[in-house]
């Protein structure tokens, strides 16, 4: 796994041995950023954004963005040896002062710690593929207000599962690759 543009561009990530963690393919993540970036669909200015990466394994997402000049992004992640991944790569790129990390469950963090001064532009979901509470997690996102008006969340998904999702949850685009489904969408207020 590496870093596909931005000032990190070619940088390799540190990977877990095992299969605990299910790392962004390359592919996916280059063709997630190109919709963010040039979809007329989706209006995100990237640079200067806040992000929250929720199950952010190794990091992948999130480092992504702040090689491309992201504000900050907050990471969370549960899985120890995966935190740990994550922690060494942060360090690696030295972006400590950019990356706020957690090591805690989504739902749990989210409902107990008011985990960020301000709203986030973007929410990147990417749970377990037999995760199902996805439609909680959206219901969640909007409950504690964490998303900016016209934030984008992307939802990463198995490309079978039928996901239940609540109808303030407005799908923008959808998109296929390999078992993956990205599903970009917005809250409607």
């Amino acid at each position: 796994m590496r870093i596909i543009a931005g000032n990190l561009k070619g940088s390799t990530l540190h990977m877990p041995k095992g299969k605990n963690t299910r790392p962004l393919k390359d592919l996916v993540k280059e063709n997630i950023f190109n919709l963010l970036i040039h979809s007329k669909k989706i209006s995100l200015q990237l640079e200067k954004s806040k992000i929250l990466d929720l199950y952010a394994g190794t990091g992948s997402f999130g480092l992504e963005c702040l090689s491309r000049q992201a504000k900050c992004v907050y990471f969370i992640e549960n899985e120890k040896s995966s935190f740990e991944i994550l922690e060494k790569n942060i360090k690696k790129f030295k972006i400590n002062k950019k990356a706020k990390i957690f090591f805690n469950d989504v739902f749990t963090l989210i409902k107990k710690q008011n985990i960020s001064v301000s709203k986030f532009d973007l929410i990147f979901c990417d749970p377990p593929f037999k995760n199902t509470n996805t439609e909680k997690l959206v219901e969640l996102i909007f409950n504690k207000g964490l998303l900016k008006e016209n934030g984008i969340i992307i939802l990463h998904r198995n490309k079978t599962t039928k996901e239940k999702l609540p109808n303030y949850f407005e799908i923008i685009d959808e998109r296929i690759y390999g078992i993956s489904k990205i599903i970009f969408g917005k809250l409607l207020s």
